[in-house]
Parts: C-alpha cells; structure tokens; sequence
C-alpha cells in the first residue's frame, strides 16, 4: 500500500493525500452482505439533534461484517480484500468450506488465498480468532471482545492492536492502543493480529468537499457565536473563554472526565490518564 499525492494545479490538490488502493482485489461488493443505510444526520427518533456536525455525505450501503467470528472449526479461504465505505480498516471477503460466505476486518499481513480458523485449537497467526485463555502473553491482537459471544467491540480502526500482557485464574490482562492495561475474562474472543491500512492515518483530504462527502458538516467555533448560542460567545473584537471551557449546552469541555461508577472500572489495572 502506498500514498498518492497530486500536482498543485489548485489549492484543494496541493495539500491533498490519498491512499491508492492497491490492496483493493475487488471493487463490486457482496450484494448478499450488504443492507442499506438509512441517514439521520445526528438526529435521534423525535427529530432533535443530538450529535452535532452530522448530515448529507455520499450514498452508502452498509457491509455486514462478522464481529463473533462465531464459526468455530470451520476454516474459511480469503477470497477477496475490499473497500469499506462505512470504517477505515479493509474487510476480507471470506468463503467457507460450508459454502457461507461472510465479512471479517482484515488484518496486516492476510492476502487473497490465506486459510483463517475460530476456535480454540486455532493456530497463532493472523486472521485466526480464538479466546484470550489461549492466546499466549505477548501476542498482539484486535476486535476484543468486552463479553464473551456478545462479538468484538474495540480495537477495530485500521492500524489498531491490542497486546496480551498475561493471565491470572479466569482474567487476561490487555494493553489497550490507547496505553490503557485491563483485565478481560478468559473467555473473551479475539483475533490475531494488527488490524491493516496503516496508512490511513497519513490521509489529507485536502479540501472541505472530501469531507463533506464523508457526512461531516461545517462546525463554528463557540467564540464566533453569540451568548445565547454558547457560553464562549458574545464580547467586542477576539476574547478570551473568561471561564473553564464549556460545550453549547453548558457542561465542562476539553478534557473533562465523565467516566463515573461504570460496573467495569474494576477490571482496569491501570488507566490511559495519569492520576490526579
């Protein structure tokens, strides 16, 4: 995989860096996998915004993708590596010897041919997913469960990995991407290896068009609002916040930890933040 960049025949081209898809082997999608999306643009089901910045953005059809890994001893054959419209991470067309056929995120390393297994006599290599109970210390990982058969919820963006630190009585002990060490029961699954297109994160879009395709719209700082509309609004010529930054609807911004009283918290071994 490797990075496109263009001639500056305009200020949009000039700053702009693509990746040129040529892991991609296959450019028309499963059409038994895919299901539409319906677009609420930050809407929730009485109309009102709840998520800001969200509308219009280019067609798309959601890909079903196989986060349970739930077909256990049945080997599966890549058939295919693909672009995924809706996560930055490539998704791998798997065929099974049973004649099914599903999406699973592909990980660094697994190409069109390669043999991947769930289960736990499941060999340690990339693509295969077995409980954290048989994943020996050291290995690096992605698409962890939090609870067991509920399917794989975190480490799934595209150059993402988690590493197996240990195991003590029925808890594994992880290192989350973002530095956080939790422990996770034995029977949590996960697959082997580093999740692929590690150049994603070296994407420039160049241009706001690009990002407006992506679904995002324009956000406006709170200082160029007025009073009513944000508490860093109002005030003659550029000022300062006057207070600890707040979001529009007044509540503590930036920084300000609103984890309280999650039931997990005491599986984590050491967080992602320093102390205070």
């Amino acid at each position: 995989m490797a990075l496109k960049t263009f001639r500056p025949t305009s200020p949009g081209r000039r700053g702009m860096v693509k990746i040129s898809f040529d892991d991609i082997t296959k450019t028309v999608p499963e059409k038994s996998l895919l299901v539409p999306q319906t677009k609420k643009a930050g809407r929730n089901n009485r109309g009102v915004v709840t998520t800001r910045h969200r509308g219009g953005g280019a067609k798309r059809r959601t890909r079903v993708i196989d986060f349970k890994r739930d077909k256990l001893g049945v080997p599966g054959k890549v058939a295919a590596i693909e672009y995924d419209p809706g996560r930055s991470a490539r998704i791998a067309l798997i065929f099974y010897a049973d004649g099914e056929k599903r999406y699973m995120l592909c990980p660094l390393g697994v190409g069109v041919g390669d043999i991947i297994l769930a289960g736990e006599g499941a060999e340690i290599k990339p693509g295969n997913n077995l409980p954290l109970g048989s994943i020996p210390a050291g290995t690096m990982v992605h698409n962890l469960e939090f609870e067991p058969n509920k399917g794989g919820q975190i480490v799934r963006s595209a150059g993402t990995a988690a590493q197996v630190l240990g195991r003590e009585d029925k808890y594994s002990t992880v290192r989350l991407p973002s530095g956080e060490v939790r422990r996770f029961t034995n029977e949590c699954r996960a697959t082997i290896g580093q999740v692929g297109n590690l150049d994603h994160q070296n994407i420039k879009h160049g241009k706001a068009g690009r990002i407006r395709l992506l679904g995002r719209r324009p956000k406006v700082r709170g200082s160029a609002m007025s009073p009513r509309d944000h508490p860093h609004g109002g005030g003659e010529g550029r000022s300062p916040r006057g207070m600890a930054p707040k979001t529009p609807q007044g509540k503590p911004a930036l920084g300000h930890r609103t984890r309280v009283n999650k039931p997990s918290d005491r599986l984590i071994v050491r967080r992602r933040f320093a102390e205070k």
